[in-house]
């Protein structure tokens, strides 16, 4: 009688399927890999990933003009950036209130560096006018005050936009002999936002600001005179419902001061702006401004390729003024010539490495990395003192006879003096690749060649060679990218004519703090290697490229 088997799935020593058995394993063996590669991976997300994530958005990040003067970039939609004369009226409203904000804040002068790139010259504007634009805002506070001497009070203005319970705990705050903790955040009242959206921002502004100082409270603190600006520009648009809507206020000293400042003369803001500097008149500066408002820009990228952004669209920079695209091509040009010239001169010193007794050999290698051992600062200040018209060389010239004292040889502050001395210092890059590749040729190979009848070239140049290939292509490749990213050598012996695109990314980041035109040079940099990285994959082959 034959027995049934019955069927199902095969099962583990502990009952559970095989196969969620099998999964279980794998994932435990999965997570443990990971746990052993997370320092690493963690590590260079930290000090490479997100350094250059930043750089490519420091490029193109602009934020800082719609941050500083929101109210402005919104009234700029409505102008014509074509025409021949300044904005108008509401615009000049609009900047009152976001000038004299980014002056208390102080942020009106990194306003003015960061279009100065743009415009040179318009942040000696943003500096001047921050001396004065207080002024604007004192004129209305004098009015405010005439109508009541109230508005002058810190505790008025706190009654009428803080939040109950917040004027409660901020006062209580304010009388503690013991001010250990810090005031309570500040709150906004209800529906004040809507009946004075202006001076309610406004109010929030300076209390963010005043808590972050910490020093008084904003009961305690005078009002600035920005607030009686905006609280002016509301007074005139709001309607005496909305006034009368608020709860829990001073509505009263809210309806006598709209009708004050609805009886006054309208303030005239462009006038006030033209007192303080003529160049507000300026339609170029104003086209600056509205050119870059956008939170995120191209101009960068564009001044790095000799473009500029205009009323007009994108054109080409004067020609006293492109710089950049001159020097991308010297960089690529003088990097490529430094790589042939260490290879020229390291092939015979690598293969002589590779080819001599090991006694010899090892001797030779101590003076090949014996300029690790020296400051690369110490290296090329050597050279300067080498090259120099009163240099080394040049003496030793002239005592020879071979040049004549009155025509010294220039060799330093130009492109020969950043090759020769670049060439030096990259030399050990070169030569350590090709040494390592050429100790695996066999000797035998080249006396195979030569016993078969081939000539000492033709042995080397159709045996030797072509196995040296990937030496020469990872030499090249160390070579070429340490030399586009050098700037201390070309900035020490090239002088105006030596030097590469890296030596101008580093005025820009210590000098000119320019980080995002830096960033933008930095991120074409980078693709062009990229580029080049996948060019010479195409046509030579990556995997072709060896360290022995």
């Amino acid at each position: 009688m034959s027995e049934t088997i019955e069927a199902g799935p095969m099962r583990a020593a502990d009952g559970t399927p095989l196969k969620k058995s099998l999964a279980r394993a794998l994932r435990r063996q999965k997570l443990r890999a990971l746990a052993l590669i997370a320092p690493l991976l963690i590590f260079i997300l930290v000090t490479f990933i997100a350094p250059i994530a930043d750089m490519l958005f420091r490029s193109v990040e602009n934020q800082i003009v719609s941050d500083t003067l929101p109210r402005t970039v919104v009234a700029l939609k409505d102008w014509d950036a074509a025409s021949d004369e300044a904005p108008g009226e509401p615009v000049f409203a609009a900047l009152a209130v976001d000038f004299q904000i980014a002056t208390e804040l102080k942020n009106h002068t990194k306003l003015g560096s960061r279009l100065n790139y743009e415009d040179p010259g318009i942040s000696s504007l943003f500096r001047k006018s921050g001396r004065s634009a207080d002024d604007i805002g004192k004129s209305f506070m004098d009015r405010f005050v005439g109508i009541d001497a109230a508005w002058k009070k810190p505790e008025t203005w706190a009654a009428l936009f803080g939040d109950d319970v917040w004027l409660a705990d901020a006062t209580a705050w304010a009388d503690a002999k013991d001010k250990d903790a810090r005031e309570p955040a500040f709150k906004l009242r209800d529906g004040v936002g809507d009946a004075l959206p202006a001076t309610a921002e406004t109010y929030r502004t300076f209390a963010r600001a005043v808590q972050a100082e910490g020093r008084k409270g904003l009961v305690e603190t005078k009002p600035w005179p920005v607030l009686f600006t905006a609280l002016s520009q509301d007074l005139t648009s709001a309607t005496p419902e909305a006034l009368a809507a608020l709860t829990d206020v001073d509505t009263a000293l809210l309806q006598q001061a709209a009708t004050a400042v609805a009886g006054t003369e309208p303030f005239a803001y462009r006038d006030a702006f033209l007192a303080i500097d003529k160049g507000w008149g300026d339609v170029d500066a104003w086209r600056t401004i509205r050119a870059y408002s956008p939170r995120y820009t191209p101009g960068y990228f564009l001044n790095a390729i000799d473009l500029e952004k205009g009323a007009d669209g994108i054109s080409a920079r004067p020609d006293d003024q492109k710089i950049y695209i001159k020097l991308f091509i010297r960089t690529m040009w003088m990097s490529m010539l430094i790589t042939f010239s260490c290879l020229l001169l390291g092939y015979p010193v690598a293969w002589l490495l590779a080819n001599l007794r090991s006694s010899t050999a090892n001797l030779l290698m101590i003076l090949v990395l014996l300029p690790f051992w020296t400051s690369l600062l110490v290296r090329t200040s050597a050279w300067k003192v080498l090259l120099q018209q009163q240099g080394v060389i040049n003496d030793i010239l002239v005592w020879l006879g071979l040049v004549d004292d009155g025509n010294r040889l220039i060799m330093i502050n130009n492109q020969f003096g950043t090759i020769t001395a670049m060439t030096h210092i990259l030399l050990p890059f070169m030569i350590l690749p090709l040494y390592s590749v050429m100790k695996t040729i066999p000797p035998s190979y080249l006396r195979a060649a030569k016993s078969l009848g081939a000539t000492n070239w033709t042995a080397f140049w159709r045996v030797y060679f072509p196995q040296s290939v990937p030496g020469i292509g990872a030499g090249s490749i160390l070579v070429f990218i340490l030399s586009i990213g050098y700037y201390i050598t070309p900035e020490i012996v090239g002088g105006t004519q030596g030097v590469f695109i890296s030596n101008r990314i580093a005025y820009h980041i210590s000098t000119s703090l320019n980080w995002g035109l830096a960033a933008a040079l930095g991120a074409i940099l980078l693709a062009v290697v990229l580029l080049l990285y996948y060019v010479y994959d195409k046509i030579v082959g990556i995997d072709n490229v060896k360290l022995g």
